[in-house]
């Protein structure tokens, strides 16, 4: 059966020249387009959005097909061409633009592209938002000018000077360019490396990049996860480098390698930024509920606290913007600072844990040692929504004495770890993580969920 086209509260995903083609990103666009116009009136002057994208080869041509949208229905159009998707969001608001749109499917494999979208706050349309515009392409309800009123494309070529300079802002440059740091950086020839070399020779490192010309042919699978990035682990301890990044095809989430060539995981790219941010004021911190509990710890130590969201992007800054969190991100990598955009950011994350190491003089895996860890397993099985609500009400009675929230599905909190059982906002599953002091403990919670779904599922 042929895969089913993808359109949720993180915009739209499919197979490039399957389900996802031209006609359908010029419609998703004039649904955009006319979702703007109709929520921006207090707008005199024309409205703008600004279009990145990643180095997928059917990028441009999406890209196009969006503008194509944008403009039928009188929208002006700014091609920031292959950017990062913090990089978007960042130059939607430095332009005044109504929105902007990343042309991305993020860690996705390469057949696949997508279209996210973001309003003109920097953030991705809420989820009444995200099914208005939905409902617009779906019944075809696009607000179409005619020739005089169509709107114009130009490009900006001031992404990289404009995003770096605010990051190079909430940091001592002075303080990282004196360790001279020697980085390895794998971009996976997505649209981070040019952009993120420059970053780090601002920062005095010395810089040895692998797969960062941005072709879109990954060199590896692209997610920042531990078996995709063996060839970084061993560049990095037989270069004798400082501590290696890895980044995905858009550059919103980061993974670290630590000197010993060892991949310390995505996890910690929060924590440890919360660390060196913790280090200079007290605050709050927002995350999802799905993020381990490294950045509960580290703000407990430094006397704050963490405000837990439900999983998506959108939500942890939307919680940050409610609760004026001075540091957020989510456990897959990305980091956030409101001072630089409300969008993960892999900038941001290299900068911060940079600065970590050089403030303290200490390694990465020193860093990491103080910080401790736990084991998390992530899973997940096939339930439609009748058996994924069966499986949270028995599950809320087998686990009566914990902590329960039920922002986003379950998570029940216990002395020694957590769970947390969730449907999937694109897909008829349930996804399962826990976490605990080890894997034992965390066998019991996952063992006793598994019972629940034989039971319900026969």
């Amino acid at each position: 059966m042929a895969e089913q086209l993808i359109i949720s509260v993180s915009g739209m995903r499919g197979i490039v020249g399957g389900n996802l083609t031209d006609s359908v990103a010029t419609d998703y666009g004039r649904a955009f387009g006319t979702f703007l116009k109709e929520s921006c009136t207090e707008k005199k002057s024309k409205l703008s959005v600004s279009i990145g994208r990643d180095s997928r080869p059917s990028g441009k041509q999406l890209l196009s097909a969006v503008a194509e949208g944008l403009c039928s229905v009188g929208i002006d159009v700014i091609d920031l061409g292959i950017v990062t998707t913090p990089s978007v969001g960042i130059m939607l608001r430095e332009l005044g633009c109504a929105g902007g749109v990343v042309i991305t499917a993020s860690h996705n494999p390469g057949q696949y592209n997508g279209i996210k979208l973001l309003l003109g706050n920097g953030v991705a349309p809420p989820s009444d938002a995200a099914k208005q515009i939905r409902q617009y392409f779906f019944d075809k309800n696009f607000d179409l000018v005619d020739s005089s009123g169509c709107g114009k494309i130009t490009s900006s070529e001031q992404t990289d000077i404009t995003h770096i300079n605010k990051v190079l802002a909430i940091i001592d440059k002075g303080t990282i360019a004196a360790k001279k740091f020697k980085v390895i950086l794998d971009s996976v020839n997505g649209a981070g490396g040019q952009i993120t070399k420059k970053l780090l020779a601002e920062l005095g490192c010395e810089v040895f990049a692998i797969n960062d010309e941005p072709t879109g042919l990954f060199a590896h699978a692209p997610e920042p996860i531990s078996e995709n990035l063996k060839g970084l682990c061993e560049i990095v301890k037989t270069e004798g480098a400082d501590i290696g990044f890895a980044q995905d095809p858009d550059a919103d989430r980061l993974a670290i390698v630590d000197e010993n060539g060892s991949y310390i995981g995505e996890e910690y790219s929060l924590a440890l930024s919360a660390k060196y941010i913790f280090s200079k004021k007290t605050g709050k911190a927002a995350t999802n509920l799905s993020t381990s509990r490294m950045i509960d710890d580290v703000a407990e130590k430094a006397g704050s606290r963490v405000i837990r969201a439900a999983v998506g992007e959108a939500n942890v800054a939307s919680a940050m913007f409610v609760h004026d969190c001075i540091i957020g991100g989510e456990g897959n990598g990305g980091v956030i600072d409101l001072r630089v955009g409300p969008i993960r950011d892999s900038l941001v994350g290299i900068a911060l844990v940079l600065q970590l190491m050089a403030e303290t003089e200490k390694t990465i895996s020193q860093l990491v040692d103080e910080i401790g860890g736990y084991y998390m397993s992530k899973d997940k099985f096939t339930a439609d929504t009748s058996q994924a609500q069966q499986i949270f009400n028995s599950a809320k009675k087998a686990f009566a004495d914990a902590k329960l929230d039920t922002t986003d599905g379950c998570r029940f909190d216990f002395d020694d770890g957590w769970l947390h059982l969730r449907a999937s906002n694109t897909e008829p599953v349930i996804r399962i993580i826990v976490e605990a002091k080890d894997q034992p403990t965390a066998k019991i919670y996952v063992d006793t969920v598994l019972r629940i779904r034989r039971e319900v599922l026969g």
